[in-house]
Parts: structure tokens; C-alpha cells; sequence
């Protein structure tokens, strides 16, 4: 091979390695913490006497003409600079000259890329936070304009029990306020600076960590360096915590996929959210649903991904927690635009109270009242109770009714051990007064749902 075939592969090589080694293309997503975390520092090393009030004040002004020229698009992101860190400080050394060479004293690249990442998750979970809050509320609206409207609880996908549809809206209501107190229990877990943890060991340096943290708004500094330098326990938290939450997402929207098909027609969406084929134009297809109910397949691959890089790595920092951040800022995305759509499919959805309604004469609902209804009043035993009530279902059905329909004499007349039923039986047997029946705490009731909607209520009042 000749000297200039040679120089050539030599030169591709190098570019391919650069690429490969490089953090610079995805990494710069967290400039502004970097420069947040680099005032911090400056500051406290001005304190510690480490920086003259001269040198900081440069510093300070070139890092903030560095954010201002990212933010304006000016700042031109290279390979040359392997990551975010020596692309600000290169830039601030170009504006304020040798102060910028000294930014860099008692601290390393593996504090500094765990301080920044720490500052974006932190960041984001407060922001994830306000949009669950939102969300929530919006299904408290719901829930608020119907607890009397009936819809057909399901169980295995199967007609089951009676229920009002305010209920069922804070079933997820409940679900997504265990989400934000995940997040905010992760928050006060992790609000904890590694800023002056150095390459793991700390530094001989007289700094003072618990300044820099405070400037940072953290509660304290990490209490082990060298756990601080590899730790990425809150990455992992925030990335289960959104595979989690979109996992309810997912759950919610394929029960709106269900309620707006023909067989259903609980629920119309907003045509903002649901799509006509390009062939058929009399169909109308939830593709926004269906697109949180996919994407939820991402977030998890995200979070398995960090598990795995996670997994054999030795103390302390190894370059393999570079793939840590590309996971988590595309599950950030992803969640805060699902959450955004999602309470505004929520809000515009039309409910077909009467559909709802409809349906619940499919399926016997009230048959579990009958067999109650047996045990409470007639002394009977349970299973004695379930098979009477099979032979009144068999009996709906050959009448073609529902059992809530059926008058006191075919009810009678359906069993032998009926034949003498009072007539209070038709009352257990109407849809309404069965979901009003489950009365007890948590329960679907009218008076239940709305006391969890005055408790749901005094909790968001509460929380940040």
C-alpha cells in the first residue's frame, strides 16, 4: 500500500475514532448546566481565595457570553472539542484569556458531567412533576361532571359490575399522582451535588463543597466522592420513573382506542387527535392514542439499556456512562410531549353518556347484586345464592333481556327458592342503586366519588 493509501486510512480512521470517542453531538443538550455548575464553581473558588474577585468576574461574564452565543445559534458545536465541558471552556479561555485556564482547579470532567447530569434530571423532574399536577386536575374536571353517568366496569374485558364514569377517571387520576410522587421522591433522594468530587478521591484543594451545592440549589454535597463520580442511580430513577408513568399513559390510551371504536362509542375525540384513512373517508382513527400506546416501547428500551450499561461497570468512573444520556433526554421528550397531548385529549373528548349507559344492559351487571341480595336478606349461603342467580341469568337470556329488566314475576319464576322473593329484589336489581351500593370507602357511589374528588381536590391545593 503506498504512503498516501496509508495517510489516507490513517486520517478516516482518526475520524471514525473521533466520532466514536466524541459526546459533543448529543451532550451539548446540557450546556446551560454546564455553565450553571461552572459559575457555582468559580464562585466558591473566589471564596476559597483559589480565584481573585477579578478573575471570577471575567469568568463569570465570558460564561455567560458563551450561553448567550449557544442560545443564539452563533456557538458552532465541533468534533474537535470531545464533549460539552472543553467546548465551553475553550470558548471562555478564546474570550477572557488565562482567568479561563484556572476555571478547571479542583475539579475533573467526571464531577463536572455528574454534576450537569444531575442538574438536567433534577430540572426535568420538576417539570414532569407540573405536568402530571396538570394532568390530574384535568381528570378531576371529568370525574366532576360525571359521577351519576353510568358506564360497565370490566374485568378480564368482560361486563362486570356497574360503575359511575367520574370513578373510573379517578382510577387514573390515582394512578398518575402515584407517578408525581415517585418523581418527587426521587428529587429529594438525589438533591445532592458532586461538584469538587474531582476524579474520585476529592481534591487537596481548600474548596468548599457545601457552598458550590448551595449555589447549585441542592441540599448538600454527595457524602462519598467516589460514589459520586459513578453513581447514576438517579438517571436510572427518572427513566423508570417515565416508564412507569408512560405505562399508565398506554393504559388510558387504549382504553380510548376502545371506547371510540364503532362496537363501543363511549368517547368521540377532538378530530385534532384522531386521523381519516387515506382510502376510507368514512373512518376516523385514533392515531394519537395509538402513538402514546407506542411510544411507551421506547422509554422502556431506555431504561434497559442504562440497566445493562449499569450493570458490570467497577468503581469508579468508566467511559461507558457516556451512553447514559441519550436514553434519558429521549425519554424526557417523549414524556413531556405524552403528557402534553394526553391532557388535551383528555379535556376535548366528548362522552356518550347515553352509549355508556346503553351498555350497561349488556352482560347482566346487577347479577352480583341478586346473589348479595340472597345472602343479606334470605340467610342464604353464598354458592346456594350464585347458582340461584345463574338460573335468573338463564332466564334474562331467554327473554332476551337484561336482569336488571326482568319483572318481579319472571323473577320468581326463575327458581323455585324465588317463588315467595319480595319485591324489594327489582330495587338491588336497577343499575343505578347497584353502583350507589358500593358505598364503602373508595367505593363507585355517587357519594364516594365525589368525597374523592373533594380529597383529590385539598391534595393539589397542597402540593408544589
Amino acid at each position: 500500500m503506498s504512503n498516501k493509501s496509508n495517510q489516507i486510512l490513517k486520517n478516516t480512521n482518526a475520524q471514525i475514532l473521533d466520532e466514536f470517542n466524541a459526546s459533543i453531538m448529543f451532550d451539548k443538550e446540557l450546556y446551560a448546566q454546564d455553565i450553571k455548575g461552572s459559575i457555582a464553581h468559580s464562585q466558591m473558588l473566589c471564596e476559597q481565595g483559589i480565584l481573585t474577585k477579578e478573575e471570577q468576574e471575567a469568568i463569570e461574564k465570558g460564561l455567560l457570553q458563551v450561553k448567550d452565543e449557544i442560545e443564539s445559534g452563533e456557538f458552532k458545536f465541533s468534533l474537535a472539542f470531545e464533549d460539552i465541558h472543553m467546548a465551553v471552556e475553550s470558548r471562555l479561555t478564546e474570550i477572557v484569556g488565562e482567568p479561563g485556564k484556572k476555571l478547571h482547579t479542583a475539579r475533573s470532567r467526571n464531577d463536572q458531567v455528574a454534576t450537569d447530569f444531575r442538574l438536567y434530571v433534577q430540572e426535568k423532574t420538576l417539570s414532569i412533576k407540573k405536568q402530571l399536577k396538570e394532568l390530574i386536575s384535568t381528570f378531576i374536571t371529568v370525574a366532576n361532571k360525571h359521577t351519576t353517568t353510568l358506564i360497565p366496569g370490566m374485568t378480564h374485558l368482560q361486563h362486570a359490575q356497574p360503575l359511575n364514569f367520574g370513578f373510573h377517571m379517578l382510577a387514573y387520576a390515582n394512578m398518575f399522582k402515584r407517578d408525581f410522587e415517585r418523581f418527587e421522591s426521587s428529587y429529594k433522594r438525589n438533591n445532592f451535588s458532586p461538584l469538587g468530587s474531582a476524579a474520585l478521591a476529592g481534591t487537596p484543594h481548600n474548596i468548599n463543597r457545601f457552598s458550590s451545592s448551595e449555589k447549585l440549589g441542592f441540599e448538600a454535597p454527595s457524602s462519598n466522592t467516589m460514589d459520586s463520580v459513578s453513581d447514576r442511580d438517579f438517571a436510572l430513577e427518572i427513566l423508570f420513573n417515565i416508564s412507569t408513568c408512560m405505562m399508565h399513559v398506554s393504559r388510558i390510551s387504549e382504553e380510548l382506542v376502545t371506547w371510540s371504536s364503532y362496537e363501543f362509542q363511549f368517547v368521540k375525540m377532538s378530530d385534532e387527535y384522531a386521523t381519516t384513512s387515506s382510502i376510507m373517508p368514512q373512518k376516523k382513527n385514533p392515531d394519537v392514542p395509538e402513538l402514546l400506546r407506542g411510544k411507551t416501547g421506547r422509554v422502556y428500551g431506555n431504561l434497559i439499556s442504562l440497566l445493562t450499561v449499569m450493570k458490570g461497570l467497577p468503581l469508579a468512573y468508566n467511559k461507558d456512562t457516556q451512553e447514559d444520556k441519550e436514553g434519558v433526554f429521549d425519554s424526557v421528550k417523549t414524556v413531556e410531549i405524552s403528557l402534553k397531548i394526553l391532557n388535551e385529549v383528555i379535556k376535548t373528548m366528548i362522552v356518550n353518556v347515553d352509549k355508556m349507559e346503553s351498555a350497561c344492559k349488556i352482560g347482566h351487571l346487577t347479577a352480583t347484586d341478586l346473589a348479595d341480595f340472597l345472602v343479606q336478606k334470605q340467610n342464604m349461603p353464598f354458592r346456594t345464592a350464585y347458582y340461584i342467580t345463574k338460573d335468573v341469568v338463564a332466564c334474562a337470556n331467554s327473554l332476551n333481556k337484561d336482569i336488571s329488566e326482568l319483572t318481579l314475576d319472571e323473577i320468581r319464576g326463575a327458581n323455585s327458592e324465588l317463588k315467595d322473593i319480595s319485591e324489594e329484589i327489582t330495587m338491588y336489581l336497577d343499575l343505578r342503586n347497584s353502583m350507589n351500593s358500593r358505598n364503602s370507602f373508595g367505593g363507585t357511589s355517587t357519594i364516594q366519588t365525589v368525597e374523592q374528588i373533594k380529597a383529590f381536590e385539598n391534595w393539589l391545593e397542597k402540593i408544589n
